[in-house]
């Protein structure tokens, strides 16, 4: 079988004029954004300004010609390239978030395995790097990023820009974050249906003004919930990076987790998996490990579900404190990059580099074989 992605059939489509112009069809903005790829089988449609143009079947039979010869006759392509005119397409709502390149989410089977202590750590690597970050903490019934970041008694606060008035998210270690958090009295459990909580949440999304990002990180509760459906479907999630612990039970759960983005429903892109609390290294011997949860686990399920393994972060107390005082550790990462000093470093901040270097290639090898993330549409 043919290994047909979108990317490739936009490259030959770019050496294919319009008459009318002499310019390509990628140049004039003629390549409907309805393409699909099924086995050797393509479809998409060619966008012309008008039914009487009198170029529509050279351009149709020249895009079918090109395709055949630069993939081979395998590709199934003839008969199924349509016309589309510009006045039949319906008006494109406003893009939620327009300034943000890729949306990540953090997710994890179960709760416990430090996935938010993983999402802020990589949040803030992704920073020291120099890429601008948003992180969303959108664990509704247990939020821990106001913790993490040290602003726990931060208010929320309004700005104006573009004629109205928006929820700021709070800046810090280089990050924008909001939280739940910030709107519910840390002391108390958070007492809400289903629908409360997810229209607390799209509020955060759709009435913040997160500005201009590279990534915007979403820290989503564990398990499976209306919470999640409500963000597929607010949202087109560029990817999901998924946390677990070594042992059977959590990779049972993550397994799980995997397999509702994978539903042919939500159909959101795996980045890949995160072992968290790989193994344990004691502080005087850095050499040593010890597989206190089992060894591998995650890995062995990387390589069963044909995803990444992002990275394996050892379980040691130094994140733990970390992230109890406000200053995860991923901090250091941000403290070599300024000083230019290594000795920053220790195997934890190193774990998180690796991961955000794996994250970054992630997202690049998503974005080069598969069409721009959409918010799910699902049937009620």
């Amino acid at each position: 079988m043919l290994q047909l992605y979108p990317n490739l059939i936009i490259d030959v489509l770019k050496n294919v004029r319009y008459p009318g112009n002499g310019k390509s069809l990628v140049e004039n903005d003629m390549i409907v954004d309805d393409m699909r790829i099924d086995g050797n089988k393509v479809s998409f449609s060619i966008l012309f300004e008008k039914p009487t143009d009198p170029f529509i079947k050279s351009v149709v039979r020249s895009a079918e010609a090109a395709l055949q010869q630069a993939i081979g006759d395998e590709l199934e392509i003839k008969g199924n390239i349509s016309a589309k005119f510009r006045h039949q397409l319906p008006k494109a709502p406003a893009k939620l978030l327009p300034g943000v390149k890729n949306i990540i989410g953090v997710s994890s089977g179960k709760g416990g395995v430090g996935k938010s202590t993983v999402a802020a750590n990589l949040a803030i690597a992704l920073a020291a790097k120099g890429y601008k970050v948003g992180l969303l903490d959108a664990d509704i019934f247990g939020p821990s990023m106001p913790k993490m970041f040290g602003v726990e008694d931060e208010g929320i606060y309004m700005v104006n820009q573009e004629g109205r008035d928006w929820i700021e998210p709070i800046e810090k270690y280089g990050v924008k974050m909001l939280s739940i958090g910030f709107l519910v009295d840390k002391e108390k459990a958070v007492l809400w249906r289903g629908t409360m909580a997810s229209n607390a949440l799209k509020q955060l999304i759709e009435d913040a003004w997160w500005g201009d990002l590279d990534y915007f990180l979403i820290d989503m509760p564990p398990g499976t919930s209306d919470i999640h459906l409500t963000l597929v479907q607010t949202l087109g999630i560029t990817g999901v990076v998924v946390v677990s612990t070594p042992q059977e039970v959590a990779l049972a759960d993550a397994r799980k987790g995997i397999a509702m983005f994978r539903d042919p429903k939500v159909n959101v892109p795996i980045l890949g998996i995160v072992e968290n609390m790989a193994y344990f290294t004691p502080l005087p011997h850095p050499e040593e490990k010890y597989y206190i949860f089992g060894e591998g686990g995650a890995k062995r399920l990387a390589e069963e579900l044909e995803v990444r393994l992002l990275a394996e972060v050892p379980l040691v107390a130094g994140i733990r404190e970390d992230a109890d005082n406000g200053e995860p550790t991923s901090l250091k990462l941000q403290a070599a990059e300024l000083t230019g000093n290594q000795a920053y470093l220790n195997p934890e901040a190193e774990a998180f580099k690796i991961l955000s270097d794996n994250v970054i290639k992630a997202v690049e090898e998503r974005n080069s074989t598969l069409p721009p993330s959409h918010k799910v549409e699902m049937q009620r």
